[in-house]
């Protein structure tokens, strides 16, 4: 099969994927736009991942133009239902830190189960 078409293979899985852990797993007290923007965020996590960027909350905001109550608000539901892991590393000037994510290995786990990693 052809890199492309892997690629568009392992894309399709991913969104299926995290439709179906977003949607049909809601935390309590979770609206359906904070659903909707969960699956939003995850989707342009995951092409920011696969361009090989750094996941902070500075590269988000600037990515998506949300202000950043924006972005934390959303990534902290997709770190509470463990989609991303968190982490703290020194900030870009490296006098301060900053919080940096990673698209969690479970759920890699679930997408290279499709045979789509």
């Amino acid at each position: 099969m052809t890199r492309a078409l892997t690629t568009q293979w392992r894309n399709l899985a991913f969104s299926g994927l995290i439709l179906h852990e977003i949607l049909d797993h809601p935390l309590d007290d979770e609206t359906p736009q904070a659903r909707l923007k969960q699956v939003g965020m995850m989707t342009i996590l995951y092409s920011m991942n696969q361009a090989h960027q750094n996941l902070t909350l500075s590269s988000i905001m600037e990515i998506t133009a949300l202000t950043r109550s924006g972005v934390k608000e959303t990534v902290d539901l997709l770190v509470k239902r463990g989609m991303l892991d968190e982490r703290i590393v020194k900030n870009s000037m490296g006098r301060g830190t900053a919080r940096q994510f990673e698209i969690s290995e479970e759920l890699l786990e679930k997408l290279s189960s499709f045979g789509a990693a």
